[in-house]
């Protein structure tokens, strides 16, 4: 039998994708991701922070670099891996990462343009962003109205 090694996460970015490119012009994201939990403790609120080290590989990385930005809200779905490599004086240690298989955008429409054209829009064009209405129309027979 094998196992499964999935994980899922929702949070905000702590900083902008870093990218490299390796041999073969692969490209290689990485950034940090906080997902924060609240809960009671003796009766006040208590807020906990956990920083998870996200990395996408090739044309993820190329979208993350587009699109992605420190405080963006992102869904990831990907694996988790440990790997190990010498620091600078040659201890030996190891690290967890998360290997992203793909991300989806959460939040404001205008968090869904490339950062250097969100970073561009004047106040006037971010005003002129408008949601789009979804209706249905109710007088067709075939059109459950209950969503369950």
């Amino acid at each position: 039998m094998s196992g499964i090694n999935k994980v899922i996460l929702v949070g905000h970015l702590g900083k902008d994708p870093e990218i490299r490119y390796l041999e073969g012009n692969v490209s290689v994201a990485s950034f940090p991701l906080a997902t924060s939990e609240s809960f009671n403790k003796d009766g006040r609120k208590v807020e906990q922070t956990e920083w998870h080290n996200i990395v996408m590989w090739r044309g993820l990385a190329d979208v993350a670099a587009k699109y992605l930005t420190k405080g963006k809200l992102v869904y990831i779905e990907g694996r988790l891996r440990t790997r190990t490599y010498e620091d600078k004086e040659g201890i030996r240690r190891y690290t967890t990462e998360v290997v992203a298989e793909n991300f989806t955008l959460l939040g404001r429409r205008s968090d869904f343009e490339p950062a250097q054209a969100n970073a561009a829009l004047t106040a006037d064009k971010k005003a002129e962003l408008k949601v789009e209405e979804v209706s249905f129309d109710e007088t067709k027979d075939d059109v459950d109205p209950l969503p369950f």
